[in-house]
This record gives structure tokens, C-alpha cells and sequence, in this order.
């Protein structure tokens, strides 16, 4: 690329998703110069292998053999564990919640069932002009979303090509979302009411759960005809 060039990163992203335009979401995916290669069996992920260092000779593009690793049953990538069950949170990015000492366990709500309900004496301290006072509720939550993060379950990874299930829920306190798949859960999605809807009846807010969901999996859900909402 071209020095000086001020969308380097954004530029660069662009050039990667051409070259691999043919293998991505099949067998490839691409976060700027890190590559993910996933198959089925070695035999497959040989033939994986091959046309991915192809394509990058064929774009004179090389990889550092010092940074590759191939072979693997579990990888860590973009904050997660990628296994061949499914995904996982990485235990290295949770540690300093776990201990106390900063972190953001928001990064792994989509792990987290009711993650917006049990954080909500929490997020409400920092609403305009309120006071900061940690009381009893809040210790609450922290300490359950602790054991929540070291306890993750392991989500199975999406299949676009298969059909997936939406399970929505509402309360007085906030929508709650489930996203599956052949009865597996792919992620969990879930906020708290704004104002405006703590006037809702029931019916508003089971509907306003059922809007909520596309939007957050809208990535997963576009085109899927054959999608179901519970």
C-alpha cells in the first residue's frame, strides 16, 4: 500500500476481502492480516490450506511462518475461542473481571443470558445525575456476572445455510432475546427498557422484543425466509 495513505487499515481490510472474495464464510475468514482457516477433517483443511497460500502467491502476499499456526482443535481469535464445538470466551480476556480489576464483561453479553437485567443496578449509576453509590444489588450483579463469565457456555456456530430459531421475552425490566439453531443456542441478546417503554403493556413489549431481535442478528437473520420467532 501506498505510504501516508490515511485509511490504511480500512483500505487494507478491503484488499483482503477481494482476494478472498470466492473462500470467505465457506472456509476463510479474514480480520486484516489475521486469517482463520476452519474445516470439517484434515483432509479437507489440507486442501483449505493450499488454496489460501495459493491466493496469496497469486496477490504476491506472504505469511510469517513464525506467526502461522496450523493444525489446531482451538484457536484464539478477535477475544474468543474458536473450537470445533462452537465458541467459547477467552479465559485470558475475562481474567481481570473475574479478579476485579477492570476488564468489560459487555464484550461477552452474547454469552450471558438476562446480561442487561442482572447489570442493570449497575448501568443505572451512570444515568445523568445519579449519585454513585454501590449498595447491595449491585455487589449482587458483579459477583453473578463473575461466576456468569467463568462459567460461559460453549455457543455453536451459526450454519447461514440452515434455518434459525428466535425466542423473545419482555418484563418490566428489560427484552430478552435467544437466537438458535437445531436446537443450539447461537447467542443471547438483551436490553434494558427505556423510559418511554416502562408504559407499555405487555403485548407492546413482547412485540418490542420481537423488533429488537433482527436488528441485533440482522447479519445472521437477512434473507433467512425460513426463520422462526417464538
Amino acid at each position: 500500500m501506498s505510504f501516508g495513505l490515511t485509511n490504511a487499515p480500512a483500505f487494507f481490510m478491503y484488499m483482503m476481502n477481494s482476494v478472498f472474495m470466492n473462500e470467505l464464510d465457506k472456509f476463510v475468514v479474514v480480520f486484516i492480516d489475521d486469517i482463520l482457516i476452519y474445516s470439517k477433517n484434515e483432509k479437507e483443511h489440507e486442501e483449505h490450506l493450499r488454496v489460501v497460500l495459493t491466493r496469496l502467491r497469486e496477490h504476491k502476499l506472504y505469511a510469517k511462518f513464525s506467526k502461522c499456526a496450523l493444525r489446531l482443535k482451538e484457536v484464539g481469535f478477535l477475544g474468543h475461542i474458536r473450537r470445533r464445538k462452537g465458541v467459547a470466551v477467552d479465559p485470558s480476556k475475562v481474567k481481570d473481571v473475574r479478579t476485579g480489576s477492570g476488564g468489560n464483561p459487555g464484550y461477552y453479553r452474547r454469552f450471558i443470558k438476562d446480561f442487561s437485567k442482572i447489570a442493570k443496578p449497575m448501568t443505572s449509576l451512570t444515568k445523568k445525575n445519579a449519585k454513585f453509590v454501590w449498595g447491595p444489588k449491585c455487589e449482587e450483579g458483579f459477583r453473578e456476572l463473575k461466576k456468569l463469565l467463568t462459567t460461559a457456555p460453549v455457543l455453536a456456530q451459526p450454519d447461514v445455510t440452515k434455518p434459525f430459531d428466535v425466542y423473545c421475552d419482555a418484563s418490566g425490566q428489560g427484552l430478552g432475546c435467544v437466537l438458535m439453531q437445531e436446537g443450539r443456542v447461537i447467542a443471547y441478546a438483551s436490553r434494558q427498557l427505556r423510559k418511554h417503554e416502562t408504559n407499555y403493556p405487555t403485548h407492546d413489549l413482547e412485540l418490542a422484543a420481537v423488533v429488537h431481535a433482527p436488528k441485533i442478528w440482522r447479519h445472521y437473520l437477512a434473507g433467512q425466509y425460513l426463520s422462526h420467532i417464538h
